[in-house]
């Protein structure tokens, strides 16, 4: 009630910065998204202060703490909003709750809504979306896997290179370059996961061969890559980065 009165609310505090930083290593580890909001600017009557934090879940839930009810709807609107747009490595917005706001307003870096509390007070949040890197997936042990790797890890992809390793369901692109070992088997492995991209290092001809017992195999991008004259193992894992981000 005392919100209401103009007075802030007793509430419960947000959770110590290492207690954030742990979930956000937790929510890193298992490639899930989610949206840190950090407050930078409470003028009073607020519940919230400066340096109170939270992290937003893509089903909604708000774990921490940067304001009351009406705040914390607001920022699981806007929260949710930047999520939706999926574009690694997220989207960043000042998002200012403030009654002097009669229409919610918008600009570059910049959304400002109506204070829907009595109470009034002006909260200034800085949200920041974190999406999972690209992963790939490449699978072989020559030259060019390992340059695939090195030139992905370099772009700020998430390579798994294990042979062993399953093909996640979010795996954004398969690379197979082992030169005849095992490749039908990946190949299939990756289209029944969908996956937007499968690139087979070979000759056009070998390539042929090797996906005419591949259901789906005119999916595989084989020659991959750009057409770049591309020679070294470097300059093919280039063409064919390019060739992934152009389809992306």
């Amino acid at each position: 009630m005392s919100e209401f009165l103009g007075m802030p609310a007793t509430r419960k505090r947000a959770p110590a910065a290492l207690d954030v930083q742990a979930r956000v290593a937790e929510l890193r580890s298992g490639r899930e998204p989610y949206v840190l909001a950090t407050v930078v600017r409470a003028q009073r009557p607020t519940s919230a202060k400066a340096g109170d934090r939270a992290l937003v879940l893509p089903d909604g839930t708000i774990e921490g703490f940067v304001g009351g009810v009406c705040a914390a709807d607001t920022v699981r609107a806007q929260g949710l909003r930047l999520l939706e747009l999926r574009r690694p490595p997220g989207r960043t917005t000042l998002l200012r709750i403030t009654p002097e706001a009669g229409e919610p307003h918008e600009e570059e870096g910049l959304v400002a809504v109506g204070q829907p509390c009595l109470s009034g007070g002006t909260l200034e949040i800085f949200l920041e979306a974190v999406l999972p890197p690209v992963l790939v997936h490449v699978y072989g042990d020559s030259p060019i896997a390992r340059a695939f790797a090195a030139v992905g890890r370099a772009m700020g992809y998430q390579v798994e290179a294990d042979a062993g390793a399953a093909i996640a369901d979010d795996t954004a692109a398969v690379l197979v370059a082992s030169h005849g070992v095992g490749e039908e088997p990946v190949l299939r492995a990756a289209l029944a996961k969908d996956v937007p991209y499968v690139a087979l290092i070979a000759s056009r001809r070998r390539g042929a061969a090797v996906l005419a017992g591949v259901e789906g195999g005119e999916r595989v991008h084989v020659p991959a890559g750009l057409d770049i004259g591309a020679r070294t193992p470097g300059e093919v894992a280039v063409s064919v980065y390019a060739e992934l981000i152009s389809t992306r």
